[in-house]
């Protein structure tokens, strides 16, 4: 066998240069396609389908009740509110929210440090503020398509039925509600589950601290006050109810539970777990150590 040696020496890179912003771009697109499973086996698939089915089954059903019914099931359509609220109808999209935090968010975050690919993106251009905000960005964008996707697409597929919103300012209105509505219930949820989740590298015990932080101080809020009977601001501590109970009160509607909660207090406690989430992610990398 022959070796061969080439002396291409040094040369400099001649492509374009996106600095920071193209870095936290590419971080964000290959976190986005690792939480999705692109590129990744079949089992890393399954909860992304399985979460997108379920957020997207309701409207689909809608639709399939309209069409074979027509004016028949004008009494099955919703209220807009409940689009996003926990109503009847829409109940179960919660669950497919609090999949999403528990099993698909944590792993924009913990394949990183578990694959030790934490030092290497720090080498970069990317600091650990510019790292963080990348992640933060496409946990975001991907969970919006999860909770304000389904309530977009009914309004759309209403919006062509001609059923929705009475004239083009009433249809902006009731989209710009949605919108804000989603937002706050996504990064709730997004801060929670990443602040939880910064505080471990293993997967199971970061779905673990979620769920027990997002179902059971919901759990142990509602039992204070619906059953012990103690003040009605305790369901500030309830960080699953409380996104949905914002997005709510965007129509001019109360839950029942909190029916006596103004809503400066509401949108007060949404922004307090908002920032109690973020506010641990932040300081826990800040501790890490780049090596």
């Amino acid at each position: 066998m022959t070796a061969e040696i080439f002396d291409r020496g040094y040369r400099r890179f001649e492509g374009e240069r996106s600095g920071v912003v193209g870095a936290m771009r590419s971080l964000a697109w290959y976190t986005t396609k690792s939480m999705l499973g692109i590129g990744r086996k079949g089992r890393h698939k399954i909860f992304p389908v399985v979460v997108a089915v379920i957020a997207f089954l309701p409207t689909v059903i809608i639709f399939g009740v309209l069409a074979l019914f027509g004016e028949g099931a004008e009494g099955f359509r919703p209220e807009y509110y409940e689009f996003l609220g926990p109503s009847e109808t829409f109940g179960f999209l919660v669950f497919a929210h609090l999949l999403y935090a528990t099993l698909v968010a944590p792993e924009a975050l913990l394949r990183d440090r578990r694959d030790g690919m934490l030092s290497l993106y720090l080498s970069t251009p990317l600091t650990r503020p510019t790292y963080v905000v990348s992640k933060v960005a496409s946990v975001a964008l991907t969970m919006a398509i999860v909770v304000i996707g389904p309530a977009m697409l009914l309004l759309a597929g209403y919006t062509i039925q001609g059923r929705g919103p009475d004239g083009f300012t009433g249809w902006v209105e009731v989209f710009a509600k949605i919108l804000l509505g989603g937002l706050i219930i996504v990064f709730v949820y997004c801060g929670v589950s990443m602040g939880v989740s910064s505080l471990t590298d293993r997967r199971a015990f970061a779905s673990i601290a979620v769920i027990l932080t997002l179902l059971g101080l919901s759990i142990v809020a509602n039992i204070l006050v619906l059953e012990a009977g103690m003040n009605e601001r305790l369901l500030g501590l309830d960080p699953l109810g409380t996104p949905f109970e914002a997005a709510t009160r965007l129509f001019g509607d109360r839950g029942n539970d909190a029916r006596n909660l103004s809503t400066g207090y509401v949108m007060m406690v949404a922004g307090g777990w908002v920032s109690a989430g973020f506010g641990i992610l932040a300081v826990q990398y800040r501790r890490l150590g780049a090596i």
